[in-house]
């Protein structure tokens, strides 16, 4: 399977608990690599910013009332689901459209700023999507995209058993194999957007932790996460309820309170 036939399909059926879950997030603070892309735009009034990849709408949500008034923020996405949460939220000063990021179907040097939040990872060609946020942009506009590295629970050894146990293998679409490489390696990372036509870039390292009120709070939103959420598919309601039962008491057994989860960002920093 590619991965434009396999991952839009998967965040559109599971857009809502994807929003909920980011917005709780992002509500406390603790999604720090989004946050550096944000600050790193120094969106202000008149800007015309695009969001890449941008879901539900909770990046857009934020930067459109730094640009007002005058401005505005597009977000794009290919799952159409994510579109229409996004456009459900009413975000004043932002408009969605469906579209695939390698494919802008904007004029070149149409903006001022462009992020991209946990998108870049999911693109068969980042080299091609890297290209194309260049060329929208004005000469000195910004982008930024925070690029999530290794698993969102990392560190919590007993739910990963769990998923293991329970879920075959994560899909893996071969035409995946080169984005997956450079959007894991710093270096990499920034030669590819250097590459791309920006005058200068850099990848900041930035480590998250998260904060979950129970288990039960956990378990309920693991499932949007898109390696879950696909591990799943295809699987009967009793084998699932077997899978978060399971998940459910072996989180509760390791840790009766509060739950603590860390992973790890790499966020492209880069001028046209």
């Amino acid at each position: 399977m590619k991965s434009k036939d396999l991952y839009p399909a998967i965040f559109s059926r599971h857009a809502e608990a994807y929003e909920q879950r980011l917005e709780q997030i992002m509500e406390r603070g603790e999604a720090r690599g989004r946050q550096r892309a944000i600050d790193f735009l120094e969106a202000k009034p008149g800007m015309r910013v695009l969001d890449l990849a941008c879901g539900p709408g909770n990046l857009t949500a934020r930067v459109a009332p730094l640009v007002l008034a005058g401005g505005e923020v597009i977000g794009v996405d290919l799952a159409a689901g994510m579109i229409d949460r996004a456009r459900r939220r009413g975000i004043q000063g932002a408009t969605f459209e469906v579209m695939d990021i390698e494919q802008l179907a904007f004029p070149d040097t149409s903006f001022d700023a462009a992020i991209c939040g946990h998108g870049l990872q999911f693109v068969p060609d980042l080299a091609q999507t890297l290209r194309e946020a260049r060329r929208v942009l004005r000469p000195g506009g910004r982008f930024a995209a925070s690029v999530p590295v290794g698993s969102p629970s990392r560190g919590l050894a007993a739910l990963d058993g769990v998923v293991d146990r329970h879920l075959p293998p994560a899909p893996r679409p071969p035409d995946q194999e080169m984005t997956r490489h450079l959007v894991s390696d710093p270096q990499a990372l920034e030669a590819a957007a250097r590459d791309a036509g920006f005058a200068s870039a850099q990848v900041e390292t930035i480590e998250e932790t998260v904060v979950w009120q129970s288990a039960e709070q956990l378990v309920a939103l693991c499932s949007s996460w898109w390696d879950c959420a696909a591990r799943m598919e295809g699987m009967d309601e009793g084998a699932r309820a077997d899978f978060l039962d399971d998940a459910l008491s072996t989180l509760k057994r390791d840790h009766p309170g509060g739950i603590e989860t860390s992973s790890r960002n790499l966020v492209l920093l880069a001028i046209a």
